[in-house]
């Protein structure tokens, strides 16, 4: 964790108390020692070091909670009261707390309210022998953004650090809450929340737990962090550009950008200004198996998510009544701008391979260059950046972080779709008219080739060392679309089987070092058409199986 060295009256002072009051509220006992800390491995590949295993802090049955169950596992365990939800609340804490003092993945923390919920929970069960819903005593963590009544959102701004907490929850919490989840943490984010790299001046950087020298990814990058260290089951995080998926990728976890608004998105806090058009953000989980992923989509869309939130699109989770034998897979071509790095093309290419064996039919779309990565990635570019924008580093004098700081943009790949120089709302409506010439080149390419699904990179490249990842084109081409996408992680870099180096533009996308990356997560990337999640969890979890 970045230290701070704080005078009187400056942004520093600021941090330095908030930091000072994160670290009184983990338990004394909870806290790994400098001698612990100075045994870690130097290479900083937390996860094969069985860290919480050797702190000594959680119990065998603590480290079986956390490790051998699936979300729905353990949910059958707590309704049957094979274990209470104090003790899995407890086991989770610990494991966060473990996590967060490694890999500075949190923000916010209040494990004595989570477990006084959670034997409120086991009170409830064994008083009304009933559970108070089908989410009953599992813990839950969340993105920062989300608001928590009495707990504080800063989403990395130091100036935010002056604004009361929350008076009150946001859509999704409430939901949670009435389905009787846990909720004991909120996740690190960039400062803007729009980079892929999780950094931000009050709460330091987070760090991959596969490789804490590389990124652990943005913005929902503690929730990356906290689900690949398992200090969480099942993660919630939000999606404009990436968002959910780039953390996924880099830490090896699966996660889904649902259709935007079948998630409540509502009471979130994020600095930007609402209501301007342009690309939609969705709310969606980071878990570890499709499993976890389907739990979660169809538990919130079980219940009538329109009750809780005006955004929300309220229709049900429509479970598929077969799963397809044999699919019609499009493969989205590598972009000669964005080359993928060697080990996500050895990935890609096993995935095909495998997929082909299984007997499913393969198309290696053709796209031109107004269907392609790089327009897709200009024309979202040119969306994030034609609004008005408020300045939330600049009132506190905290410097930009440097992942902000390089402003990495895809232009170096050709112009803006829609001329500069237009008036607002002209510009708005041309804006409008390129990205619906953009989706209907979509539907023909899907149309035309029977398309189950289109299987694509996450990113050109794994994890990168830390304020390299650059521009997003394989993610933010789907949020321009409105199509869910869900990343499997498959596979992992290896300096043997994929030793030739690339020297790429420093500073617009990230250069390839076998050895800097040897043995990251890789990962594949799902996509269906807007509003076929159903589909694309179905999908998903035939490529998931088959490719194995």
């Amino acid at each position: 964790m970045t230290k701070i060295v704080a005078t009187e009256h400056t942004w520093e002072t600021k941090v330095a108390e908030k930091r000072k009051q994160l670290q009184r509220q983990i338990p004394g006992e909870w806290k790994l020692s400098s001698t612990f800390i100075s045994s870690l491995p130097q290479n900083g590949h937390l996860v094969e070091a069985d860290i919480p295993r050797r702190s000594g802090i959680l119990s065998e049955e603590e480290l079986d909670i956390t490790e051998h169950y699936s979300a729905g596992q353990l949910l059958q365990k707590l309704a049957w009261g094979g274990v209470s939800s104090v003790q899995v609340t407890t086991a989770f804490c610990k494991r966060a707390a473990i996590a967060q003092q490694l890999t500075c993945c949190l923000t916010e923390h209040f494990f004595d309210r989570a477990l006084e919920r959670a034997q409120y929970l086991d009170d409830y069960l064994k008083r009304e022998k009933r559970v108070v819903g089908p989410l009953h005593g599992l813990p839950i963590s969340l993105k920062d953004s989300f608001c928590i009544e009495g707990i504080q959102t800063t989403v990395g701004y130091v100036s935010f650090l002056d604004n009361p907490s929350a008076k009150s929850n946001s859509a999704l919490v409430n939901l949670l809450l009435d389905l009787g989840a846990v909720l004991y943490v909120k996740t690190n984010i960039p400062q803007t929340m729009m980079t892929g790299d999780s950094e931000n001046n009050i709460y330091g950087r987070t760090l991959n737990p596969h490789n804490t020298n590389l990124t652990a990814g943005g913005s929902s990058g503690g929730e990356g962090a906290l689900t690949a260290f398992r200090g969480s089951i099942l993660g919630v995080g939000t999606d404009i550009a990436g968002s959910i998926r780039i953390p996924s990728l880099c830490c090896g976890v699966y996660g889904f950008k649902p259709t935007a608004d079948r998630i409540p998105f509502g009471g979130q806090v994020s600095g930007a200004i609402e209501g301007v058009p342009g690309l939609k953000p969705s709310a969606g989980p980071l878990g570890h198996s499709i499993d976890d992923i389907e739990l979660f989509m169809s538990t919130i869309l079980a219940t009538e998510t329109w009750r809780y939130d005006v955004t929300a699109l309220g229709t049900p989770w429509q479970r598929p009544v077969k799963s397809p034998t044999l699919l019609t897979v499009g493969v989205v071509p590598e972009d000669p701008q964005f080359p993928l790095h060697p080990p996500i093309r050895r990935a890609m290419d096993s995935a095909i391979e495998a997929l082909t064996k299984k007997g499913h039919r393969i198309v290696r779309l053709k796209l031109d260059n107004l269907q392609g990565v790089a327009y897709a990635s200009r024309l979202s570019f040119q969306y994030f950046i034609y609004g008005p924008h408020v300045d939330h580093i600049s009132p506190s004098g905290e410097p930009v972080v440097a992942s902000v700081a390089q402003a990495s943009s895809p232009l170096f790949t050709g112009p803006f779709p829609v001329d500069q120089d237009l008036g607002i709302f002209e510009k708005i409506d041309a804006l409008h008219k390129a990205r619906m010439a953009y989706a209907d080149a979509w539907r023909k390419i899907w149309v035309g080739h029977g398309l189950d699904a289109v299987l694509a990179p996450g990113a050109q490249n794994t994890a990168t060392p830390h304020d390299t990842f650059g521009w997003p084109p394989y993610t933010v081409m789907w949020n321009l679309l409105e199509y869910p996408a869900c990343i499997i992680p498959y596979g992992r870099a290896s300096k043997e089987l994929d030793p030739n180096p690339m020297a790429l533009q420093d500073g617009v996308q990230p250069s390839y070092d076998p050895d800097s990356v040897d043995g990251a997560p890789c990962a594949l990337q799902i996509v269906t058409p807007r509003h076929q999640d159903e589909k694309c969890l179905l999908v998903s979890r035939v490529i998931d199986r088959d490719i194995r």
